[in-house]
């Protein structure tokens, strides 16, 4: 069995022997440059042309993206894009490196409780005042054929990969209605649209499926609103889950015949976070997969 934390397909040694393996998936930068001090404290007490005041207006124009399953593989690399954009970020996954950047917020938790969800989107509008982007990148999934999934794995994948979207969801858009504008993404997969003998998924199929629908569902709900709702549906994508052994039988599932790079992911997501005329969009990044075979 594969199970997945995160975007992106896996295989099973069950299922396609010998191609592919599962795993578990203060204020001192302040100061006041070259201004003369009487100047300075004369503008400070009468409130007008202050350092912390500019500086503070500075942080709430910056826009702030939330990042589910942002520990590893995908979700690590858009925290990192997103801050290479001048985003504050706010991520979320079970587990959570401490870090000293303070334009991002990790909050640990399963994003599968509806508490989590609700710790994130306050936490995050409490350090940052807003939130303008979310991607939904979370999610489990696990490759069986279908008479050998148990009740735990129907019950996992419900719970990551609907449940969890929809709370953490439900709660950003109410914060991006009050400011009349944001997007949010989906990570799903192209098996949606072109299963695969060699992949038996349909788990997968029936939660990440939900959210290609809830995406097209959502644009329409809330164009009107300012906010745009859009998904990348990701091929096989390169990570350590796939040893370097298999890469080759992989790569040959994809009519480009090569595995997806995370920076290919990456690089879709910011593009469609660019593309303010986009929303309800699928974005197949998946190297020709959901074109045929």
């Amino acid at each position: 069995m594969a199970l997945i934390r995160g975007g992106g397909q896996a295989l099973t040694n069950d299922v396609f022997p010998k191609v592919a393996t599962g795993r578990p998936l203060g204020l001192d930068w302040l100061a006041l440059r070259g201004e003369d001090p009487a100047e300075a404290a004369a503008l400070s007490q009468s409130g007008s042309g202050s350092c912390h005041g500019r500086t503070d207006q500075m942080d709430a124009d910056k826009n702030v993206a939330v990042i589910t399953g942002a520990s590893q593989g995908i979700g690590a690399a858009l925290v990192q894009a997103y801050r290479e954009r001048g985003y504050r970020v706010i991520g979320t996954a079970r587990s959570v490196k401490p870090t000293k950047d303070p334009d991002i917020l990790f909050v640990p938790g399963d994003i599968a409780d509806r508490k989590t969800a609700e710790r994130v989107i306050s936490e995050g509008v409490a350090r940052f005042g807003r939130i303008d982007t979310l991607v939904n990148n979370a999610g489990i999934f696990i490759a069986k054929p279908f008479t050998q999934y148990t009740e735990a794995d129907y019950a996992a994948t419900i719970a990551v990969n609907t449940s969890g979207f929809f709370h953490i969801t439900q709660l950003a858009l109410m914060e991006m209605e009050k400011r009349g504008s944001g997007h949010v993404v989906q990570i799903t997969t192209s098996l949606v649209d072109q299963a695969n003998s060699k992949v038996p998924s349909v788990l997968a199929s029936l939660t990440k499926g939900g959210l290609n629908a809830a995406t097209k569902s959502l644009a329409i709900e809330y164009a009107r609103r300012g906010i745009r709702v859009n998904a990348v549906a990701p091929g096989i994508v390169k990570t350590p889950m796939h040893p370097a052994e298999t890469h080759a039988a992989l790569s040959a599932m994809h009519p480009l015949g090569r595995m997806g790079e995370i920076s290919d992911i990456i690089q879709a997501v910011l593009f469609l976070e660019d593309a303010h005329f986009v929303t309800g969009e699928i974005l197949h990044v998946d190297g020709g997969q959901s074109a045929g075979h």
